[in-house]
């Protein structure tokens, strides 16, 4: 099978190439570094299958990152039969760049003139056969996003692969051509590979290539020491970048001609006028924490613009009905509540249908709370939250695509900057509210270690989808028992919680273990675009897919081992309900219990309370386990005897809070718990082939358990007795009189690793 490259900078439609090409649903949003690895596909309507890889966006093959190493590492070793050079026509000068460096390698290159739409609605003109002749590469034109040109794309990459093609460089005009010969010469001779190619890195002064050829290194280093140059003072890098875009412009009036009424001009003067408010340097935060509420509140809000007080007694309740209370009790609840509430009213229905099914049928007692209470209660009280899930994903990939999230990355990287970090970080933390694994696979994109380290180990911190149902259940639980609160403003305030911490645990490692410089960040602000439906309807449909998927197979064999042995004892003799304190699930509960007494969910929360201390144990397996586990158990405890249905989602945790008794601050110490603590064991996983160096993975997991207990056991102790909140503030001033008077250097600590 033929294997093609897609290659091209960040952010020019490479991976909407290649969905288009494979029908694959690989993310697509409108900032630079959404592809950090490569992903494999296969293109079927040519005569013969073609296997395509995506590699991560590049603005040049200089190993300055690991997304660059990753991609100059594939075109180099794996040998693709064809690069396919996508080139975003709007920015054609820039995007050339990086062509004049892969001409350089022995490879049948094909230039995607990508984006070729907004050119021609623009009025501009490019001449095809004009940049063909300038490059000596073919070109296509085409537009990844509609779908035009693919075929003819695919055709001319299939027929320039059936023969070899020998590198060429731009940089035959240039004083340094001499040198570059000789050293490709030297290469060649050594039986190097793409010798061009290597010979231009080494006059680049290149750090690979100076690894692996020391003397031909020598020799440039002789080179320089005669070369007479008052512009760039003997930097061969720049000089070699200097003439790449000097030949790059030489050509350009040759290849595009510009409307000059294009409407261009006019959407950059638009987007300029939208930039001064939305990075202005003093409200540019205040917007963005409004626009994230805003987002919160039509997610999670039973009181749609807290106009409950305003309706008539019962409005919208459908009292009596099987929708009562779903579009509202009060107040008019949100989108998201809505969904929520035909979901449930969807799958207790079926829960019911099945259990009337199963005792008609005269099967045994056990069975039908095996299938109805174990395996439907666990998992419709996860179902019953994909609705929310998928409007809060909704709203993020609309600020994704539109060009905002990359806008909120530039106004916080002065921010970032205080705390050790660069903007680039926030890209991989943001992505963190979607899911931690490709988020922690995002940070390949930082190239200083510590930062590196110190980003993964607070990306958790970012809510992910998964923990979505652990602050929706107990925030609407806490509403519903205790009357306090907006649901939708108790998730927010979590949400704010995590990233606060995040932020204060980067400034401790930064300023004590973590110390460095933070990386620089350059990043061009992508233009304002509108979301395409199609690839936001793609989004979402793989994120439903992927939580169902975790639903019925990690849940749902969870959800049946919890009720197994939450109905057998330690001698393995069958429990009912009502003895499920004798059961092995109890027993091994009761014995973790005492741990999470200082949190507030441990010993004081009475015969029951074990059942806080398993859910959140479960959820390091995957946290929709906390109130899977609550769903599973709840079924089977209302005051002692049988429950007449399975408890889903938010009535199963106000259930458990009658049970045990606990309170508010301990229901905002178990989510502050779950968010913190260590992730899920895809996350973990992840982390630990992130962190394949020294000792930093087994550190991160000790991080990720002593924040969560410390944060937690201070959001219980402060809420419960207000007078600790001295008591923390004297520690809290401790450790920063301590970092200081050690960053001073007033205070030493034993030599020792780290990480």
């Amino acid at each position: 099978m033929k294997k093609f490259a897609l290659v091209g900078n960040p952010n020019c439609g490479k991976t909407t190439l290649f969905n288009s090409l494979t029908g694959s649903t690989a993310h697509v949003g409108n900032w630079p570094g959404v592809t950090v690895d490569k992903k494999e596909g296969v293109y079927k309507k040519a005569s013969e299958p073609v296997q395509i890889i995506d590699l991560p966006g590049i603005y040049s093959l200089s190993p300055y990152t690991d997304e660059e190493v990753v991609s100059r590492n594939f075109i180099l070793d794996q040998k693709p039969d064809c690069v396919i050079n996508i080139v975003d026509a709007t920015n054609l000068e820039r995007n050339l760049y990086l062509t004049t460096q892969i001409m350089e390698i022995d490879v049948p290159i094909v230039i995607a003139l990508n984006m070729m739409d907004e050119v021609e609605k623009n009025g501009d003109k490019i001449d095809v056969k004009a940049l063909e002749e300038a490059m000596g590469l073919r070109v296509v034109a085409i537009s990844a996003l509609k779908e035009q040109g693919l075929a003819e794309l695919m055709e001319m990459a299939i027929g320039e692969c059936l023969s070899p093609r020998t590198a060429t460089t731009v940089l035959q005009d240039t004083a340094l051509i001499h040198l570059i010969g000789d050293c490709s010469i030297g290469m060649q001779g050594a039986g190097v590979d793409n010798p061009l190619f290597h010979a231009v890195k080494l006059v680049e002064s290149d750090e690979l290539e100076i690894k692996n050829h020391p003397q031909a290194s020598k020799m440039v280093e002789e080179f320089r020491k005669t070369f007479v140059d008052d512009k760039f003072a003997g930097d061969f890098e720049a000089l070699i970048a200097d003439a790449r875009y000097r030949y790059i412009t030489a050509r350009m009036p040759k290849i595009l001609r510009r409307n000059p009424h294009s409407q261009s001009s006019v959407k950059m003067e638009q987007a300029n006028k939208i930039d001064r408010v939305l990075t202005h340097k003093v409200w540019g935060i205040p917007i963005f924490l409004v626009i994230m509420f805003a987002i919160f509140h039509l997610t999670f809000s039973e009181n749609f613009l807290f106009i409950g007080g305003l309706l008539p007694e019962g409005w919208v309740s459908c009292q009596g009905t099987v929708f009562e209370g779903v579009f509202g009790d009060g107040g008019i609840n949100s989108i998201g509540v809505v969904l929520q509430g035909l979901m449930e009213v969807a799958t207790t229905a079926l829960g019911d249908a099945i259990r009337g099914a199963m005792e008609s049928a005269g099967l045994a007692s056990w069975a039908i709370g095996l299938v109805c209470d174990g395996v439907l209660g666990g998992i419709f009280a996860i179902l019953s939250f994909l609705p929310q899930i998928l409007v809060l994903f909704l709203f993020f990939s609309i600020l994704e695509d539109s060009g905002y999230m990359a806008r909120v990355a530039f106004i916080l990287d002065k921010i970032f900057k205080k705390f050790g970090l660069s903007g680039r970080a926030f890209i991989p933390m943001i992505m963190g509210f979607g899911c931690s694994v490709p988020a922690m696979i995002n940070t390949r994109t930082l190239s200083d270690k510590k930062e590196k380290v110190a980003t993964i180990r607070v990306i958790p911190f970012f809510s992910c989808g998964a923990k979505v149902p652990i602050l929706t259940a107990i925030a609407g639980a806490i509403v519903i028992k205790f009357g306090v609160g907006n649901a939708d403003l108790i998730t927010y305030s979590m949400y704010l919680l995590g990233i606060i911490v995040a932020l204060l645990s980067v400034m401790l490692m930064r300023n004590t273990t973590m110390q460095g410089d933070s990386s620089p960040f350059i990043m061009e602000l992508p233009a304002y675009r509108r979301p395409q439906f199609k690839n936001t309807m793609l989004l979402l449909w793989d994120k439903a897919k992927h939580f169902i998927t975790k639903a019925f197979t990690i849940i749902l064999a969870s959800t049946i081992v919890i009720w197994f042995v939450s109905h057998f004892s330690f001698n393995w003799t069958f429990l009912e309900d009502e003895r499920i304190n004798e059961s092995i699930l109890a027993g091994i509960g009761q014995l973790v219990q005492p741990i999470f007494t200082p949190l507030g969910f441990g010993k004081q929360a009475g015969a029951f309370g074990w059942v806080f201390a398993v859910a959140a144990v479960t959820g390091l397996i995957a946290k929709e386990n906390v109130i899977a586990t609550f769903g599973t158990l709840a079924a089977c405890i209302v005051s002692g005897f049988v429950a007449d249905e399975a408890l889903e989602g938010v009535d199963s945790v106000v259930q458990m809070i009658e049970m045990t008794g606990v309170t508010i601050p301990a229901l905002i110490a178990f989510i502050a718990f779950n968010m913190l603590t260590i992730p899920c064991f895809a996350a973990v996983a992840t982390a630990k082939a992130e962190l394949n160096f020294e000792h930093a993975f087994r550190n991160t997991v000790i991080y990720w358990v002593c924040t969560s207990f410390l944060v937690s056991s201070a959001i219980y102790l402060i809420g419960t007795y207000w007078w600790t909140a001295f008591i923390f503030a004297a520690l809290v001033a401790v450790v920063v009189t301590s970092i200081v008077l050690y960053n001073k250097g007033k205070i030493k600590l034993p030599n020792r690793r780290k990480v």
